[in-house]
């Protein structure tokens, strides 16, 4: 199977379904109660879009050079952009469009009935324990330990996202956990399916050198991870943009900022001491 028909099949096509199904759910009109309108939800697309093409491209450059995964040079197209075929970054780019577009069909069919509550705890801890995921891979790479070379990268890679994402919302992706779970689960088991045929029939390779060697079926464990990690990051991040009480938050953080650096770039007068009595 060609990358080009691999997009094909399990990519363009789902996204084009998804795409008529928004179009005629504009008929609807508004949201669900929580969130921004849907030309909100369009621009948070479009920006994640953006983010993945930068975020994603020197890494994904880095592990074709290193030979942690490789493609057959006869299944893809030819056009080499830095170590990475075209098709590769068009699969970025539509896999976050179509998680798009699966959240926009979601987020008027799915309701969240209790009122939020914000919780600084769930977004410490979620937070912590993350990081010390985070700094475990971190010392796995620094090792040098092969076989959890591509899990390592994988993980190093995407979890300062998602810390980022839970340190700002935990609380708030606990509120619309329905739909964030409905968002990444679908998908990934949809997607990972479709790697494992991709592998079976050889349009791109894992280096067995640097991966653990657990598969489940034909699928290597780290692509299930890889696929998981990038739904979380889509799924997290459009809740968290759209999401009205992100909108309040952040202008609270920006408030709080703002009146940090006002107390310290204020000069600060000076009360003479008065002379000691005579």
């Amino acid at each position: 199977m060609t990358y080009i028909a691999f997009l094909l099949f399990f990519l363009v096509i789902p996204v084009l379904i998804l795409l008529v199904l928004t179009i005629r759910d504009r008929r609807r009109g508004k949201f669900i109660d929580g969130f921004l309108g849907e030309r909100a939800g369009w621009l948070a697309i479009g920006l994640h879009v953006l983010l993945a093409i930068l975020y994603t491209t020197p890494w994904d450059n880095y592990l074709v050079a290193t030979r942690v995964w490789f493609y057959n040079p006869n299944l893809v197209s030819g056009v080499i952009l830095g170590w990475v075929p075209l098709e590769e970054y068009l699969f970025f780019i539509l896999e976050t469009i179509c998680v798009g577009l699966w959240w926009l069909v979601l987020i008027r069919r799915l309701k969240v009935d209790d009122e939020f509550h914000s919780s600084r705890k769930i977004r410490i801890i979620s937070t912590l324990i993350l990081a010390g995921l985070w700094l475990a891979m971190v010392g796995i790479l620094v090792s040098g330990w092969k076989p959890l070379t591509y899990l390592g990268l994988i993980l190093a890679w995407a979890l300062p996202v998602i810390i980022i994402q839970l340190a700002f919302g935990a609380d708030i992706l606990w509120h619309f956990r329905k739909i964030v779970l409905m968002v990444i689960l679908p998908f990934f088991v949809y997607i990972s399916t479709a790697d494992a045929l991709a592998i079976f029939t050889g349009t791109w390779l894992i280096d067995p050198g640097q991966s653990t060697g657990i598969f489940i079926g034909p699928l290597p464990v780290e692509e299930a991870v890889f696929f998981l990690v990038t739904a979380i990051m889509i799924g997290f991040g459009l809740t968290l943009s759209v999401a009205r009480a992100s909108l309040e938050r952040g202008q609270t953080w920006i408030g709080m900022i703002a009146n940090w650096q006002a107390r310290i770039s204020s000069p600060k007068v000076k009360v003479p001491t008065p002379p000691p009595a005579s």
